[in-house]
């Protein structure tokens, strides 16, 4: 079996498509179809069934699809494991992060790294915390610096780096403010935008009204802290943001009867794969850069 015939199989049965395979390949069309074709060839299978636009595996393409996906992982591997032997830094890094850390946390560690290791090709990947997680344990990415679980996996190497403090805020108009004193039970009677409901950081905030039997008014989520933050700033709720995110008079922060919430914020990689040269000088940044 060929290497690229594996990968536009993949590719195929993950979007569902051939055209969108194609551009995740950076290949035309017919190009997919053809290593698809030679695959099923070398295996005297049948790997898709193709009813009219609909693609979707045979019984033979799902058996296939988990052996090929573990096949590549450990084909990268032991490309990266024969890469260090050199003790260059260079070569792909794929990683993961979020928007917020992306944007708040990393910049001035990505202008260090690649300044001192300009032969490092970095393939940067927006991605929710999660989906993130999900990545580096199926192998498509070799580290993730992300919002780190509550329940640490024991297929990952999880590393704390910085610690978020959490704030609830308001818009300056929002009745919230007007209140004297505050304790949790007061917020619950007003609606609240909070991040999605499978993102870590909703689980926090879940948590923390659980422990007091009280129950949240979500009316918006998004995924996107500077999305909520704009959504608090027009008044459609009350919110609980990282303090880096409070940076204009736009928001005000309450002044609860409540202990701080904190989320952490780390770097995580798979324990039984190789890294790369280039992501163990990543991580010793990281870790330099511990608060």
């Amino acid at each position: 079996m060929e290497l690229q015939s594996l990968q536009a199989f993949i590719q195929v049965a993950e979007k569902g498509s051939f055209s969108r395979a194609a551009d995740e390949l950076h290949l035309s069309q017919p190009a997919v179809s053809k290593r698809i074709a030679v695959l099923e060839e070398q295996l005297e299978q049948k790997l898709f069934d193709r009813i009219g636009r609909s693609i979707t595996l045979t019984q033979a393409g799902f058996a296939l699809l988990p052996r090929a996906r573990r096949l590549l992982v450990e084909l990268e591997d032991t490309r990266r494991m024969l890469a260090n032997l050199s003790g260059e830094i260079q070569g792909p890094l794929i990683l993961a992060t979020s928007h917020h850390i992306g944007l708040h946390r990393l910049p001035p560690l990505l202008k260090e790294f690649t300044q001192l290791y300009p032969q490092v090709k970095l393939d940067m990947r927006f991605q929710d915390s999660e989906q993130a997680y999900a990545g580096v344990i199926s192998g498509e990415l070799e580290l993730a610096i992300v919002t780190l679980a509550p329940v640490p996996d024991p297929s990952l190497v999880v590393v704390p780096v910085w610690v978020d403090q959490l704030r609830f805020v308001v818009s300056r108009g929002h009745p919230l403010n007007r209140l004297p004193s505050l304790q949790l039970d007061d917020l619950t009677h007003h609606d609240a935008v909070l991040p999605g409901e499978q993102t870590f950081t909703r689980g926090i905030v879940e948590q923390v009204f659980r422990e007091q039997d009280l129950g949240l008014n979500v009316t918006l989520s998004t995924n996107y802290m500077e999305t909520l933050k704009m959504m608090v700033s027009i008044g459609l709720g009350w919110s609980l943001l990282p303090e880096t995110l409070i940076d204009d008079d736009s928001l005000v922060t309450l002044d609860l009867d409540h202990p701080p919430i904190t989320r952490p914020l780390g770097f995580l990689y798979h324990r039984e794969r190789t890294l790369s040269n280039a992501a163990r000088k990543m991580i010793h940044l990281l870790e330099a850069a511990k608060s």
